[in-house]
């Protein structure tokens, strides 16, 4: 299954491509999941009544989750909650807290990876920008969250609890919850996975412009921080050059500079201003979106390779692509064997490669969309040679 993840700055018109890219390919007889991710149907305007064969849409059930999660977390500590006398919360009546939207999201992505034999194809409409890229960042932040509350050397120990319990004088943690820490970890890694497949890819959707052109470098730097493999840029709404009346001239050659400069650095594909919001699959198909590739380009995921400059400069240089990337507004930190990344509202944890471990930062430079972060051999970690 391929999957396409669609973002981009607010107001974009995300939902607008995403829904004719889904029924495009339906249409070309890929089995095609259509998910989308706000709590207000926008879907359902846009797509119409018309049944399309080869086409299913799901959106995201906050609530629902919230009151499932809720209901099956008292029933597993019904017994410390009695001894506590606590009452329990009646789900009906109790609003999801922030962040059950980001979890129904997640949620929905497992099941579609689940599904995957099903489906040919799964587009996601994700939220806005930079809001999307914190999405997509979850996973790993919380398989992260959960290593550090439940190490596995501590998972290890689970048949001492009891004499631990007694020797400490306070209970110790009940087996659900490592078990439950388990099924979470278990159900983070397939989201994981589906976002690291080789066919999963990102398509940015903005309107050219000066406005349109700021969110589209941020938002380009968001997805290749998260490592995700950048599929095109949709340039939506673009006016039409012919016939152009005098109060059009303005905002028609803007947006004719935006697009020179947009396709000196991505994949450009201009989709018509229709004069009007679409509506249903005549004006969906109107649209003329690009289509889908049948499979993954060989590209895939951007890599971040590290180079051996041991015998010219004495050290080993890690590359990682950023493009749009700005000198003042990135910061490193080095953190044990982690790098934390900051680029500008985004911020990312990576593990650094085995080779990495065993040196020290010498410095970083950010040259050409790429910063180049320099290590240098620690004498007490590093091998010796003869």
């Amino acid at each position: 299954m391929r999957t396409l993840l669609i973002t981009g700055p607010g107001g974009s018109g995300r939902t607008t491509t995403a829904a004719p890219t889904a029924l495009a390919a339906a249409r070309s007889g890929a089995r095609t999941l259509l998910l989308g991710t706000d709590r207000t149907d926008t879907l359902g305007p846009v797509l119409g009544d018309r049944d399309v064969p080869g086409l299913t849409v799901r959106r995201t059930d906050p609530d629902a989750g919230f009151r499932a999660d809720l209901t099956a977390l008292q029933d597993r500590a019904g017994g410390a909650m009695d001894l506590l006398g606590a009452s329990r919360l009646v789900p009906e009546e109790t609003s999801p807290p922030p962040g059950a939207e980001e979890l129904a999201v997640l949620r929905a992505l497992r099941d579609a990876a689940r599904d995957e034999e099903s489906y040919d194809l799964l587009v996601v409409d994700l939220p806005a920008t930079p809001r999307a890229v914190s999405l997509l960042a979850l996973p790993d932040e919380l398989r992260r969250a959960l290593r550090r509350l439940l190490p596995s050397e501590r998972q290890a120990a689970r048949a001492l609890r009891p004499v631990l319990g007694r020797l400490a004088g306070v209970p110790m943690p009940a087996e659900w919850i490592y078990e439950t820490a388990a099924r979470l970890d278990l159900q983070l890694a397939a989201v994981e996975a589906l976002l690291a497949d080789h066919g999963t890819a990102v398509r940015l959707v903005a309107e050219p412009g000066p406005a349109g052109a700021d969110a589209l470098r941020t938002a380009a730097l968001g997805v290749a921080l998260r490592g995700l493999r950048l599929d095109a840029v949709i340039a939506n709404r673009v006016l039409p050059e012919k016939d152009a009346g005098s109060w059009l001239a303005g905002p028609v050659a803007q947006q004719r500079k935006a697009l020179e400069e947009w396709r000196e650095k991505y994949d450009v594909h201009p989709v018509a201003h229709l004069g009007r919001d679409p509506r249903g699959a005549d004006d969906l198909a109107v649209l003329a979106v690009p289509a889908v590739p049948a499979a993954p380009t060989a590209t895939g995921a951007p890599e971040w390779p590290v180079t051996d400059r041991l015998a010219e400069d004495g050290v080993l240089v890690w590359h990682l692509p950023l493009p749009g990337a700005r000198r003042d507004a990135l910061d490193l930190v080095r953190r044990g064997d982690e790098l934390v990344v900051t680029a500008e509202p985004f911020r990312r944890v990576v593990p650094l490669p085995s080779a990495l471990r065993r040196c020290t930062v010498d410095g970083a430079a950010l040259r050409e969309g790429e910063l180049r972060v320099r290590f240098r051999p620690d004498p007490g970690l590093w091998p010796r040679t003869r």
